[in-house]
Order: structure tokens, then sequence, then C-alpha cells
């Protein structure tokens, strides 16, 4: 663990090389650092820029959230669960499944023609799912035209970085895994209360505006953070409904060996928590970070041909029991397309069953932070339970 040198109102804790660091991650770093209310902040090994708050950062604050320090793909997180199948159940060309999954579940910015029905699909408890969708009304207006299209999102995986993947463990065992979060419907509640927090008067004197933040006990804050919480559900329920409809495609083309499948791993690496600290109640979000707590499971993906990893919290308090969530980009998406080929990309993602057009580009390997590096950094964070290699990746 390094500290950065500051001063700001309290100590960077750091989980990664200040040198490998760009100059902007350093300085937004310390610019919440600065703001009133913060309690700590801890930097974990995957950081990069971000807006207003890096990507990879775990930030405490008292009686206070910063909406920009969640992102705006509120609840984004990753969900895996290992199956009794093994690589020698597997067909030696994978792209027929590939294909299944992909008509399975939405890519991009697609929906399902019909609302999942999630009696249909089991595992769900369907009364708080109706519960759920009345609380929709309740949300902010600048997202009541948009239930419809949240409904259809329901069970899809988006673009970007979010993935679904089919991976073998080093015991050759076959496991489910994806990445996704709360959709359009997410990032319009993240916006609108994003906007509402740069414009109170108590936020005017910050650094930088992109850190505004709600204070308890105000009726601001009680809107951000039921909506917060709706969207956190949101993206919860999305991971579980992709999972079972890739658990169907993965029953159906495998019937003959009559695949079973453990118990589900999941988390938001998106996300704010009430905690405590050294007797201390505080509001700590997780920006591109996971909760690590002392025995808790978790998910730390790399990138398109590169391990994951399923790991075990060691409930480190400095870092506010939490690890990275990934790889972490080493690149910005502009940069990684003007940098790299289709036969860059085709040749970083050999043996992988994936797209390889220009299409995902931005997506490469090679745009990413090497990820044995990222997990060399977090040792006093988390243990591995389990190392995996995707042979199928499915991306939007």
């Amino acid at each position: 663990m390094h500290e950065l040198p500051g001063g700001g109102k309290v100590p960077i804790r750091l989980w990664a090389d200040p040198a490998s660091i760009e100059e902007q991650a350093l300085r937004q770093l310390h610019n919440v650092s600065t703001v009133p209310q913060v309690a700590g902040v801890a930097v974990m090994p995957d950081v990069h820029t971000g807006i207003g708050a890096t990507v990879g950062s775990v930030i405490a604050m008292r009686g206070a959230v910063c909406p920009a320090a969640v992102g705006v793909d509120i609840g984004c997180g990753m969900t895996a669960v290992r199956t009794s199948l093994t690589a020698a159940d597997l067909p030696d060309d994978l792209g027929a499944l590939r294909s299944r999954i992909e008509k399975a579940i939405p890519v991009g910015r697609a929906g399902h023609a019909t609302p999942v029905d999630p009696a249909k699909l089991g595992g769900f408890d369907v009364p708080r799912w109706t519960e759920f969708w009345r609380e929709f009304d309740a949300l902010a207006p600048a997202v009541h035209a948009r239930r419809q299209r949240a409904l259809s999102q329901m069970g899809t995986l988006g673009s970007g970085n979010h993935f679904i993947e089919l991976c073998l463990d080093t015991e050759d065992r076959v496991w489910l895994m994806l990445h996704s979060g709360s959709r359009n419907v997410g990032k319009e509640l993240a916006e609108y209360h994003i906007g509402i927090a740069r414009g109170l008067d108590h936020n005017q004197g910050l650094v930088d505006r992109d850190l505004a933040v709600f204070l308890e006990k105000t009726p601001e804050m009680a809107a951000y953070r039921a909506d917060l919480f709706w969207a956190q559900e949101y993206a919860r329920y999305n991971r579980a409904v992709m999972m079972a409809l890739f658990r169907h495609v993965v029953a159906r083309a495998f019937k003959a060996a009559e695949p079973a499948f453990d118990q589900t791993i999941s988390c938001h690496h998106n996300y704010v928590a009430e905690e405590t600290y050294d007797g201390e109640q505080l509001l700590v979000t997780r920006k591109g970070a996971i909760r690590a707590g002392s025995g808790e499971y978790g998910i730390i993906p790399g990138s398109m041909g590169t391990r994951s990893y399923i790991v075990k919290g060691l409930g480190n308090k400095a870092a506010f029991n939490s690890a990275s969530h990934g790889a972490g980009r080493l690149m910005s998406r502009s940069k990684a397309r003007k940098s790299f080929t289709q036969k860059d990309l085709e040749r970083q993602t050999a043996g992988v069953e994936c797209r390889k057009d220009t299409g995902v580009i931005d997506e490469i390997p090679g745009a990413y932070k090497p990820i044995e590096q990222v997990m060399a950094a977090q040792t006093d964070l988390v243990e591995v339970a389990a190392e995996l290699r995707q042979v199928i990746c499915v991306k939007g």
C-alpha cells in the first residue's frame, strides 16, 4: 500500500504504484480528498480516470453521498456460477453455442420483444418483482417515459465492457459469467441526480463540481437514495434474469449431460452501502470496486482473451473491505481504436469464440492493464478461489 501526498482532508491509500497512474486520475484523487464530507479514500490497483471520481476508487463520507463517486451505471457488477460440465463436454466448434446465447440475450441497445416473465425462469421472488415495478412510478419524473424501455431491457447485456462468458477453471470445470448493470434507466437516473447536485448551494465552492454531494436529512438526498437503491436492485435483477436465460441455453445445449449449477456468486461494483468503521457509520461508494469483507466471495474479471478470478475477501479495513473490479483501462477507447487493428484483435483473442471485428477493438486486451499485475497488487485484499479463462465471450 502507498499513501499519496496531498493537502486534502484525508490521506489517500493506494494499492498501485503512483507512477503508473495517469496525471488526470491523480488530480481527481486529490480533488475528492478535499470534499468537506470525505472520511477516507482507498484506491484500487485498476484505477483510471473517470468523471469526477476515478474508476477504481472507494470513497467513505460522513452524512453525504457523491453521485459521481457511484458512476452512471448504477449497480453495475458481476455474476458467475460453476456448472457440473467440463471441457470434455464442449464441442470443438463453439460458434453455434455463442449464437444461441446471443439469440437468447439481447446485446447493445436492444431489448426483449416481450418483457421477460420471471415466473417462467424460476429462482425469483415474484411478489417482490411486482412490488419492484410498482415502485417505478415513484422514481424521478425524468425517467417516467422510459418504463417500457426499462421493462424490455431487463435481462439484456448492453455494450462497452459488458460481456457474457463461458469459462474454464484450472480443473477444466465450466463456469458461466456475465457483467452488466442498470442499463439506460440507471444511466438516466444517475445523470438527473448529478445535475441536481451540481446546482445545490453547498457545492458551489468545490474544486470540481462533478464531485457535488447530497447531504443527509435533505429532500434531495432522500430522492437520490430512493432512486439509487431502486437502480441497484434493477441491476441485480438484470444480471439474475440474464444468468437464468444463460443457464437455460446451456441446459438445452448439453441436455444429455444433465448439467447442474452451483450457488450463484454476484457482486455490485458501482454502488453505495452503509458501513461502520471504527464505530462510525459511513456512506461508502464503490466506483469500479467490489466489497471484499472477510470470507465474502467476489469476481474480478480480466479482458477479452485474459484470465478472470473468483476471489474471497480478506476484510482489509484500510481499504474499506474492498478490492478491484477488474483489470482497469490502460488507454481510452478512442486511443485503443487508433492504436490497434483487427489483426491485433484476432491475435490477442486467439482461442476465444468471440467477435473479432472493428466494432470491439476498443475492448481489445491490450487496452487494459495486465490482470496479473492487478491481482499481484492486492494480495492483502483478496485471495484467489478460482482462476478462469474464457472460451466464449459475447459482446454488444
